[in-house]
């Protein structure tokens, strides 16, 4: 028997779009396919916090627990999504990995990698804006392919320790990169890399968090920002890091070699490991019958609501209606969106 809606993804958006569900008195089913409720947040690096305070980091029904100024980890998210599903007795199915979605009909039907088969009216793809990392290619980085050393993405990172005593660089100049260049310092000889200078906002203005003042300006509710780009929101650490010299800042380097990388100004050093924060895109490959991102790889729809494809929705990915809608406080008022316009599909269809 179909379902309303298949919501592919259990993580923060998917548990979202579930809660919007269940309260509209609608059938779904929300397949995740790794081995537990939280998306990506499990796989995180160790020491991550989340760059706005607990009471703007919640999702629709269930305030975030502690301190409410207070910064949450990354642990404390993963335990905040489990007690969530099982609050609102939120099913996620795990170990599900949707290889493909197809059309029959009025009905959407979704392959799963363990060969079962699920027919729903309508489709939430919520499978996240950070299972994807973005790497640089061989025009953009040259000699990348032959470094002896090691090479890894800001989402295989998990803490300094594995870097003791090596020279590091990451490459980067969003709060991921500074962050995790910033930790590296304790243990590890550091550069960071970007083609443009760090440019910081400061965490607290008058005794405020950064998110109250793009929430009263009005900022929040438009897409002209971006949680995965600069400005870099700091309470002092970081710029005192890079003025006192215990992290180093320099232009992208041109070019990679066997044991090193090639400098703005010709000079070669020795490195022992690249980490490259340099962000994720969209990863809907389970669509692909639909064309769902457009060729300059941006996803093809209008605040949630996929433009070629009646019936299918997307929640959770990178300014869908506003700057927060790929963050934790983002993904319920966009749920709530998705959820009015699939309500009239489905009286419709």
């Amino acid at each position: 028997m179909a379902v309303d809606c298949l919501i592919v993804g259990g993580g923060q958006a998917g548990l979202a779009m579930a809660y919007q569900l269940k309260q509209a008195g609608l059938s779904y089913r929300i397949l995740e396919a790794s081995a537990q409720p939280g998306g990506s947040w499990p796989a995180y690096y160790d020491s991550l916090t989340l760059f706005s305070p607990a009471r703007y980091s919640a999702l629709p029904g269930l305030a975030f627990p502690g301190d409410p100024d207070g910064y949450p980890t990354r642990d404390a998210v993963v335990a905040y999504l489990r007690d969530y599903a099982q609050r609102f007795d939120i099913a996620v199915e795990t170990n599900q990995r949707v290889t493909r979605v197809t059309r029959h009909g009025a009905l959407f039907m979704a392959e799963t990698a363990a060969g079962s088969t699920i027919a729903a009216r309508s489709v939430v793809a919520a499978s996240g804006a950070f299972s994807q990392p973005h790497m640089p290619g061989p025009a953009e980085l040259p000699g990348l392919s032959r470094f002896g050393g090691r090479v890894l993405h800001s989402k295989d990172y998990r803490s300094a320790a594995e870097f003791a005593g090596r020279r590091v660089v990451v490459i980067g100049g969003a709060n991921s990169a500074v962050q995790i260049a910033h930790e590296l310092t304790g243990a590890s000889r550091v550069t960071l890399a970007s083609r443009r200078r760090i440019r910081f906002v400061p965490q607290r203005i008058l005794g405020r968090d950064f998110h109250f003042w793009i929430r009263a300006s009005g900022l929040d509710f438009t897409p002209w920002l971006s949680d995965q780009s600069t400005p870099v929101l700091d309470d002092g650490r970081y710029r005192r890091a890079l003025k006192d010299g215990v992290l180093q800042r320099r232009p992208m380097f041109e070019q990679v070699t066997e044991d090193g990388v090639v400098w703005a100004d010709g000079s070669h050093e020795r490195i022992d490991a690249l980490v490259f924060a340099t962000g994720f895109r969209p990863a809907v490959p389970y669509l692909a019958e639909f064309q769902p991102l457009s060729a300059q790889g941006q996803l093809r729809q209008r605040k949630g609501i996929a433009t070629l494809t009646q019936g299918l929705y997307f929640v959770g990915f990178p300014r869908q209606r506003n700057f927060a809608s790929a963050t934790l406080r983002g993904v319920g008022p966009d749920a709530a969106h998705v959820l009015r316009h699939l309500q009239r599909y489905l009286q419709t269809a």
